[in-house]
């Protein structure tokens, strides 16, 4: 009876959480990623929420265009310039603490005046939303053990609890390196069609060089062999 209560008090509380009637607090901020086009002769900025005594990551690629380069800046809620970086191809910058506020990331191609360029870039955060969920967790399995005795139960919600927070914390780890993966192989692909393109136009051109040569050199050589003495009559 009394395993049967500690596994309805749990069951009851997983299924109250994702209804909102846990504990309180603000939704998480979700990682994200973005790929856009980037004009020449332009800058574009994005805005990005943080939470406060928080960490984030940002990394960004140019991954398609001339060069493969971009101008750089982060801003602080405040207006603070964080970070500054000029005709770079990609890099990776941590803001730690966070503030509260809207942090201000612009990438400038002004410098460009004919290629766009394709950028990549991914926001990552560790905010305390994740340490306010293990509470909860914690919480509720101290109702579980409460209403049995741990001598009882075959294996410790605890050590379970523990397991899934590592098994979530790989999985998210491993999307985030598959999704830079996945950006370098665009930037190599893009820049081997750029090469391919470059190296079918050099070597048509050589070929056209090659047959006038040719056709120049059987000219030249026909006039040496025409006999230009005039006919005796």
């Amino acid at each position: 009876m009394m395993a049967a209560g500690a596994a309805l008090t749990l069951a009851l509380w997983l299924l109250l959480l994702p209804m909102g009637m846990g504990w309180a607090g603000p939704p998480p901020i979700q990682d994200g990623e973005f790929t856009f086009l980037l004009p020449a002769g332009r800058k574009q900025c994005f805005y990005q929420s943080a939470p406060a005594n928080a960490s984030l990551e940002t990394e960004y690629q140019v991954i398609g265009g001339a060069g493969l380069d971009v101008d750089f800046s982060l801003e602080s809620p405040q207006g603070v310039l964080l970070v500054s970086e000029s005709r770079k191809a990609d890099g990776v910058h941590t803001v730690e603490p966070t503030e509260a506020g809207d942090y201000r990331l612009c990438f400038d191609n002004s410098f460009s005046t004919i290629s766009d360029k394709l950028v990549f870039f991914e926001l990552i955060f560790d905010s305390l939303q994740d340490d306010e969920e293990g509470e909860g967790w914690a919480e509720a399995l101290g109702w579980a053990e409460a209403a049995e005795p741990e001598e009882m139960l075959d294996v410790k919600m605890e050590d379970i609890k523990e397991s899934i927070e590592t098994m979530r914390t790989r999985l998210e780890r491993s999307i985030q390196v598959l999704t830079l993966l996945r950006a370098f192989e665009a930037r190599d692909r893009n820049l081997q069609e750029g090469n391919l393109e470059r190296v079918n136009f050099w070597s048509a051109v050589n070929m056209a060089v090659l047959l006038l040569v040719g056709v120049l050199q059987v000219c030249t050589l026909k006039r040496f062999f025409q006999d230009k003495r005039p006919v005796p009559t």
